[in-house]
């Protein structure tokens, strides 16, 4: 009797186990490389030394054009110098007729600098500057003196010192009649007492 027939083994691999095979199969990824730190830069020999000397030879080369434009401007104003307006040293001051006895006419004070006195029937020109340290004393009518508001000085009418730290009296300028009869102060001369120049004919005039 003969044996039975056995099924054909089916020899086929599952679907499964064909993508099993094929991922076991696959190589492994390779990992991405890493780049090399990048190394710090090389200083040439010398650079150090070069920028120090250029940084001061700038420095100096600066300088000294500051200091030729600043000669430069010097020369130019000494050229082109510049010009005061200054008030005439003589300006005439009226006729000798207006001027009372015992009167301190101020109304040269401020532009010329000077007091006119009239002292009986002599005129004269008194300086306004204190011959303490150059302030400028006020006349005070009621005191009937000259007093100086930076130290005290006090001089009487007439210029004479009497008290504060002056060491001599006012300057008077040189005073006379012009041609057309007015009086003419000549502030290029002056007069002092302690040389016993107020004597002088040019001192003062009589009226």
């Amino acid at each position: 009797m003969s044996e039975p027939t056995k099924p054909a083994e089916t020899t086929a691999a599952s679907p499964a186990g064909t993508a099993g095979t094929a991922t076991a199969a696959a190589p492994s990824a390779t990992p991405p490389a890493v780049p090399p730190p990048a190394k710090p830069p090389v200083k040439k020999p010398g650079a150090d030394r070069r920028f120090f000397l250029f940084t001061w030879m700038g420095i100096a080369w600066t300088t000294f054009c500051a200091s030729m434009a600043a000669m430069a401007l010097g020369t130019v104003r000494f050229m082109f110098p510049n010009v005061l307006a200054e008030p005439p040293s003589s300006f005439k001051a009226g006729v000798p007729g207006g001027y009372e006895p015992g009167q301190v006419v101020e109304r040269y004070k401020q532009e010329q600098g000077v007091w006119l006195v009239r002292e009986g029937n002599t005129i004269f020109a008194l300086s306004t500057i204190c011959t303490h340290l150059g302030c400028t004393p006020n006349w005070l009518e009621n005191e009937q003196k000259f007093k100086c508001p930076c130290h005290g000085s006090g001089f009487y009418k007439n210029g004479i010192n009497f008290e504060g730290p002056a060491p001599r009296p006012l300057e008077r300028f040189k005073i006379s009649i012009a041609d057309d009869g007015q009086l003419l102060v000549d502030k290029s001369k002056k007069f002092q007492h302690e040389l016993g120049e107020w004597g002088s004919p040019d001192a003062s005039v009589q009226v």
